[in-house]
Parts: C-alpha cells; structure tokens; sequence
C-alpha cells in the first residue's frame, strides 16, 4: 500500500469509514444468524473489509483470482445477486450514491465521493467478489501472474 493510499485509509476512518464498515460486518453477522443468508454474510463482510480501507484496494471477481467457476461466481452466484439487487443492493448502493454526492461538493472530498462511488457499485452485484490490493489485481487483470 502506497503512503498516499495509508493516509487516505486514515482519514477516511477518522472521517465516517469505520461506520460504514461496521456497519457491514453488522448486517453479515445477522444474515451469518439467518442461515439462508450465508451466501450474502460473505459478501456483506467483503464489503465491510473495503469499507474499512478502500484505497489502494479493488473487488475483483473470485474466478478470476482462482481461473475457476466456484458457488459465488457461476449461475447460483447470479441468482443470489440478483436476490440482493432486489431486497438489499439497490438502496445500499443509494446510499453510497448520495454520500457520494454531498462530499464531491468539496474538493477535499473527491477521494471520499469516489470511494463511496466504488462501494456503491459493489453494493449492487456482491456476490462472487474479493479484495485485493491494487498491484495484484492488476496482474490478475493483464495476465501477469
């Protein structure tokens, strides 16, 4: 991690981040609880993990880390995401969408406004996703690994 993104990460704790993220690892212990809801526990704690520290870090797909289909990323992961877009996602990613919005009214809030950008589009399609940081997902991406 760069020292760019470390001080970010700090500022955006300090600044509202540790919420969001609790508040993730929050709705991935109750739906842990529910049982039907262990698909969608992983993906809520994965975003609870980038909500915590976003910058210099990116969701990238499982199957393109591990070069295979597994439950998250095939067509049962589809359903699920969809089932999420529809009961959860949508209004999640509102959130962030308009959290977004109020800090790119300021300058200093632009790193802030992109990262809430970034959750939001998480927030909407989860499962089937990791975190990485982003020197690896840019091998996994160009092949280079």
């Amino acid at each position: 991690m760069s020292f760019t993104s470390f001080i970010l990460n700090i500022l955006w704790l300090v600044f509202g981040g540790i919420w969001s993220g609790i508040g993730w690892l929050i709705a991935g212990l109750i739906m842990a609880l529910t049982i039907i809801g262990l698909p969608w526990a992983r993906a809520s704690f994965n975003i609870a993990i980038y909500s915590f520290l976003p910058f210099g870090r990116k969701a990238v797909r499982r199957d393109m880390i591990t070069g295979q289909e597994d439950f998250g990323t095939g067509p049962l992961g589809t359903i699920g995401n969809i089932i999420w877009l529809v009961v959860a996602g949508w209004w999640l990613a509102l959130i962030h969408i308009v959290t977004a919005v109020l800090l790119a009214v300021t300058i200093i809030g632009l790193p802030f406004a992109w990262a809430h950008l970034k959750l939001a589009g998480l927030s909407l399609w989860p499962v089937g996703y990791i975190i990485v940081d982003n020197d690896y997902a840019r091998q996994v991406e160009t092949g280079s690994l």
